[in-house]
């Protein structure tokens, strides 16, 4: 069972790995002409971050995504890795 969870896991640090490079190597590719679809995306979450005062202490709360072209390009092919190894 263990070593089920553990996959579950390294799939997730693939995904993860591949959604941020992906995105990375996009907005670099964006400064560049013919690969500016690569960089072509939305942009969604909390436009303004939900704030908690307990008195004491001010927690702020905030999640935004920034998916492109280039990131989902990534996520493919880190499946295709996990799928490999």
């Amino acid at each position: 069972m263990a070593a089920k969870d553990k996959n579950i896991w390294i799939l997730l640090i693939f995904l993860l790995s591949g959604l941020v490079l992906g995105g990375l190597l996009g907005e670099l590719a964006s400064k560049v002409d013919f690969l500016w679809w690569l960089s072509y995306g939305e942009s969604f979450g909390l436009t303004t971050p939900i704030e908690l005062d307990l008195n004491i202490i001010t927690i702020t709360f905030g999640l935004w995504f920034k998916i492109n072209v280039a990131s989902i390009i990534g996520m493919a092919i880190a499946i295709f890795v996990y799928r490999k190894i």
